[in-house]
């Protein structure tokens, strides 16, 4: 009967082991967005400052500048088409560009 108990819970205590290393990897995504019911809002969270953008036509705009900027030959790619490195370079310029948006 005890024996049966041991097997019980290290079975759970397997489970668990096996589904944690998928929680983290989920949780640790490079690129996290939110939208809301109708697809308007998108956040993009920028992992080397720790905080998210709002991607929005303002957003849009200056990551276009960048993209043009950096590579002066080539058709603007997507955001999501960019690598980890790619995307790091694009956060730490807007950082340093602050945000021009009208409205504030």
């Amino acid at each position: 009967m005890r024996n049966k108990g041991i097997r019980y819970i290290s079975s759970f205590l397997l489970i668990g082991s096996m589904a944690a290393p998928l929680t983290l990897l989920a949780q640790d995504r490079d690129d996290h967005r939110d939208r809301d019911d109708r697809g308007k809002h998108q956040r993009i969270y920028d992992r080397g400052h720790k905080d998210y953008h709002e991607w929005n036509d303002n957003e849009n705009r200056t990551y276009r500048q960048w993209h043009s900027e950096r590579y002066h030959d080539r058709d603007v790619r997507d955001y999501n088409r960019l690598n980890r490195k790619e995307r790091d370079e694009y956060w730490n310029w807007r950082h340093k560009h602050g945000d021009h948006d009208d409205r504030h």
